[in-house]
């Protein structure tokens, strides 16, 4: 559910892509802050960072091509792709620069859009994320891809729930991940698919050594879908970045620690 202050639009992309968002509202001067949600969400990923935020900066949130109310236009999609949508929305609403933060696929895109943006990326939050995900990637992602188009998205939630959320959590919180399951479950196939086939042939590792803004890598302790491990790769090719273990955590932390993924988003945004 939208936070009570958000305002809510939507508009088209070069390409024609209707691409829809929400803008969270601050007082004039605050921080602004973009944030880019999981694979198969939409932009109610971030709604307890925003509430958690509240009015210390001007929050854009929205649903990346293929996802949520935006456009499911053909693939195959790229990060890159997805960075312009960024960068076209931030022109839509008026923002030459923002603080980026996203999740997952969205530190993905995050990534590219500070490496083909870099002035207008400020500072860099990259939670559960990667930068290539291993030479036997386009295969497994393929291999998901296949098996929500065949067998349908259902087919996939006891898997991916387990790797979103720690135990604790799904059993203090059912309707938290009943939601994320709904999200999941609206998607597309054909878009979750051309999304899946997207991260697997990712490799972003190129735009890394000229990162120059703040970066911070975030990463659930438990995290399996992209461990610890692959946080310390991020953190080892970024100069000067920090690198935070969220102890329990697993692969959602915005969904499953809301408060710590806010405190850090403000912190490195000077919110």
């Amino acid at each position: 559910m939208m936070p009570n202050s958000a305002t809510s639009g939507s508009f088209k992309t070069a390409d024609g892509c209707d691409i829809a968002y929400a803008l969270h509202g601050a007082k004039a001067g605050a921080p602004r802050i973009a944030l880019i949600h999981s694979l198969a969400m939409d932009r109610s990923f971030w709604d307890g960072v925003v509430a958690e935020l509240g009015d210390r900066a001007e929050l854009l949130t929205y649903d990346c091509r293929g996802h949520g109310k935006s456009g499911c236009s053909a693939g195959p999609y790229t990060p890159e792709q997805f960075a312009r949508d960024l960068a076209a929305l931030l022109d839509h609403v008026g923002w030459p620069s923002a603080s980026v933060a996203g999740c997952s696929m969205g530190g993905c895109i995050a990534q590219a859009f500070a490496g083909l943006y870099p002035q207008r990326a400020t500072t860099l939050t990259l939670i559960d994320t990667t930068a290539w995900y291993g030479a036997d990637a386009p295969k497994v992602w393929r291999e998901r891809a296949a098996a929500g188009v065949e067998k349908g998205l259902a087919s996939l939630t006891a898997f991916q729930v387990t790797r979103w959320f720690g135990d604790a959590f799904r059993a203090a919180e059912p309707a938290k991940v009943d939601a994320a399951v709904a999200v999941f479950l609206a998607n597309s196939p054909a878009c979750y698919a051309a999304t899946c086939e997207m991260l697997g042939d990712a490799d972003l590792r190129a735009y890394l050594p000229a990162l120059r803004m703040p970066v911070q890598i975030i990463v659930g302790e438990e995290d399996y879908a992209t461990p610890v491990a692959m946080a310390g790769q991020l953190h080892a090719a970024i100069a000067q970045s920090t690198l935070t273990v969220l102890a329990g955590a697993r692969h959602l932390t915005p969904v499953e620690r809301p408060a710590d993924i806010a405190a850090k988003i403000a912190a490195i945004a000077g919110a």
